[in-house]
C-alpha cells in the first residue's frame, strides 16, 4: 500500500490509530471533530504534501489525538485536579518575532515564575505508575529528540532555538482542541484559515486552563508564567477566564517582525513537507495585523493596570531595565536571587547565541512601505519607526 493511502487523512481512521495507541475511546467532548475535520481538508489539499510529509503529518494527528484520550482518563482518574488554582498567572504576547521568547526566557528564570516547558506541554497527562522523583521517560525522549533536531535543521535553530526543558509557547498543549493556530502554517491555508478567523475561542480557552490544573497538580508553581502571540486573537477571553492575569505586550517595528516571521513560516512550510505557498507574505501581513487590531480592540476597553508595553529596542539595550518595569508594574517582587538568575542568563545568552535569522522582505512579495501603511496606528503609537 503507498503512503498515500495509508496515510489517508479522514477522521475515523485517525480516531482508530489513536485508539491504538493510546487503548482508551473517550475523547471527551466531541467539539474537536469539526477543527480535526477541516484540518484534514487543509492537509490534503492546499498543503500539497509530499509523501513524507504525509506520513509525519498523519502520525502528529495520531500523536495529538492520543495525548487527548490520555488527557481526558486522566481527568476521569484523578478528580481533585479541578482543585488546582491558576492564580495571577503572567501571560506574554505581540506580534510573533517581537521578543516574546527572549522576555519569555528571562522572566522564567525567578524561582517565583512556573513557565509552561516545552515537553510538558506536549505531554500534558500524568504517566501512570511512575514512581516519585523517577524522570519521565518521555521527557528523556523528546531531550534526544530536539538534540538530534538541532543538527539536522540548523536553519531553523537560528530562526527559534528550542529543547525539551526550553520555556515555550502555550499553543502546543492547546493544538489537542484542534481549533489553535497549531504551527502557525496551518491558519494561513484554507480551509483551515477561515475556520479559524470564525472560531469562538472561549471552549478552546476553557480546556486550556483545565489542562493548566492538570500540569499543576503535578509540579505546582507559585505564578505561572504563559506566553504566545497568538494569544492576541484571545484577549477578551484570557481576561474573562483569568481575571487577575498580568499581560505583557511586546512591541518591535512590524517591518522586521513580519519579515522574520514569514521566513520562519516558510522554514516550517519545508520541514513539514507542505508545498511552497502562494502570496504567503500578503497571508502573513494579513494575520499579523489583523491579531493585533483584535487584541488592541480589548486592551483599550479594558483596565490599563492588566498590561505593560515592552519595546524590543528597549528590551535589547538594556534587559534587566524592562523587567524591572514589569515587575514595578504588577507589583511583584524582584528580589536578590531572581535578579543574579536573570542577569547570568542575559551574560550567557546573547542575541544571536545560535546564529544570525538572515531574511529577505521581497522574497515575501513584500514592499516596506507597503507593511508600514497597515501597521500604522501601531507604529505611530509605539513609536517603532
Amino acid at each position: 500500500m503507498s503512503d498515500e493511502r495509508t496515510y489517508e487523512f479522514k477522521i475515523e481512521p485517525l480516531l482508530k490509530a489513536a485508539r491504538s495507541s493510546a487503548g482508551l475511546d473517550d475523547f471527551g467532548d466531541d467539539r474537536f471533530r469539526e477543527g480535526l475535520q477541516v484540518l484534514c481538508e487543509m492537509l490534503d489539499t492546499t498543503a500539497g504534501l509530499s509523501a513524507s510529509g504525509r506520513r509525519s503529518n498523519w502520525k502528529r494527528l495520531v500523536r495529538l489525538l492520543a495525548t487527548r484520550l490520555r488527557v481526558q482518563d486522566a481527568f476521569k482518574r484523578h478528580p481533585e485536579i479541578q482543585e488546582s488554582q491558576i492564580r495571577r498567572p503572567m501571560f506574554l504576547t505581540g506580534l510573533p518575532r517581537s521578543g516574546t521568547s527572549a522576555t519569555f526566557n528571562l522572566l522564567g528564570k525567578d524561582p517565583a515564575a512556573r513557565p509552561l516547558l516545552l515537553w510538558e506541554g506536549t505531554f500534558p497527562d500524568p504517566l501512570e505508575g511512575l514512581e516519585p522523583g523517577q524522570p519521565d521517560p518521555r521527557h528523556l525522549a523528546m531531550r534526544a529528540h530536539f538534540a538530534a533536531s538541532r543538527e539536522k535543521n540548523p536553519e531553523f535553530t537560528k530562526i527559534h532555538f528550542a529543547d525539551a526543558d526550553t520555556p515555550e509557547e502555550c499553543v502546543i498543549p492547546m493544538a489537542i482542541t484542534f481549533e489553535n493556530v497549531h504551527n502557525g502554517i496551518e491558519v494561513l491555508m484554507e480551509p483551515y484559515r477561515s475556520f479559524f478567523l470564525d472560531l469562538d475561542f472561549h471552549p478552546q480557552y476553557a480546556y486550556y486552563r483545565e489542562l493548566l490544573k492538570m500540569l499543576d497538580w503535578q509540579r505546582p508553581g507559585q505564578r505561572w508564567l504563559l506566553k504566545s502571540p497568538a494569544h492576541l486573537w484571545a484577549m477578551d477571553v484570557l481576561v474573562e477566564l483569568f481575571p487577575d492575569c498580568c499581560i505583557v505586550l511586546t512591541h518591535r517595528d512590524p517591518v522586521e517582525a513580519v519579515a522574520s516571521y514569514a521566513s520562519m513560516m516558510e522554514t516550517l512550510l519545508q520541514t513539514n513537507g507542505c508545498t511552497p505557498q502562494p502570496d504567503l507574505g500578503e497571508r502573513v501581513l494579513d494575520f499579523t495585523a489583523t491579531s493585533l487590531e483584535r487584541g488592541y480592540a480589548v486592551r483599550d476597553s479594558s483596565d490599563p493596570k492588566r498590561f505593560i508595553d515592552v519595546r524590543f529596542d528597549d528590551f535589547i539595550v538594556d534587559s534587566m531595565s524592562s523587567i524591572r518595569r514589569i515587575y514595578d508594574h504588577f507589583e511583584l517582587e524582584l528580589n536578590e536571587a531572581a535578579e543574579q538568575a536573570m542577569e547570568e542568563h542575559v551574560r550567557a545568552n546573547p542575541r544571536g547565541k545560535h546564529g544570525a535569522h538572515e531574511y529577505d522582505l521581497e522574497r515575501y512579495g513584500l514592499r516596506e512601505e507597503q507593511i508600514r501603511e497597515r501597521f500604522r496606528w501601531y507604529i505611530e503609537r509605539f513609536d517603532l519607526a
